[in-house]
């Protein structure tokens, strides 16, 4: 009797292992393919701006400086690695653009091109996919995190060679401004 009270615990004991080596290795997974969905995110943004560069460049020619530094920031972007290094490449870029668009704002010409306005906005959905696909790789980073801090599964995690996950944050000061918005309506005078 005695014997099967020790091999059922044992039991017990082996099944929870296995199941917590096994839980943390899917959240390893989810935060993996969540980085991986920022990843093909940012991929279609950096293939998007050659583009806006092309079609900008004839109307904006003596603005190079601001093209050039759109182009050097996309290039540090596409080989930054780990998320501290692309999160800060990444957000030196969206200034960048951000400068180009502002630019392109005093251009008519430019504002009557229908692919500039196109690519703008393509750019833009970008963004707002980019922005989503960072708090789902955020949240499963945090969850994975709490996992392997969370006892007794913190006892495995060294098995498991669960690390933690490093969180997208903003480091730049610029980024955490909150945008003005300004839609021309001037009110009219008394």
């Amino acid at each position: 009797m005695g014997i099967l009270i020790v091999l059922a615990i044992v039991a017990v004991v082996l099944f929870w292992l296995i199941g917590a080596y096994n839980g943390l290795i899917a959240l390893k997974n989810r935060v993996l393919n969540a980085w991986k969905q920022i990843d093909v995110q940012l991929k279609r943004r950096h293939d998007l701006i050659p583009n806006l560069i092309e079609t900008v460049k004839g109307a904006m020619s003596f603005e190079r400086q601001t093209l050039e530094a759109v182009i050097s920031a996309r290039n540090a972007a596409i080989g930054a690695q780990g998320v501290a290094a692309t999160a800060k490449a990444e957000g030196e870029l969206t200034q960048a653009l951000g400068r180009l668009f502002a630019l392109s704002e005093s251009y008519p010409d430019l504002k009557a091109t229908g692919n500039v306005a196109q690519l703008q906005e393509e750019l833009s959905s970008t963004e707002n996919k980019i922005a989503f696909a960072r708090q789902l790789y955020n949240d499963e980073a945090t969850l994975y995190n709490t996992k392997q801090m969370q006892f007794p599964t913190n006892m495995v995690a060294g098995m498991a060679s669960a690390t933690p996950a490093e969180l997208w944050e903003i480091e730049d000061a610029a980024e955490r401004a909150v945008p003005k918005v300004d839609f021309g309506f001037k009110p009219p005078a008394a």
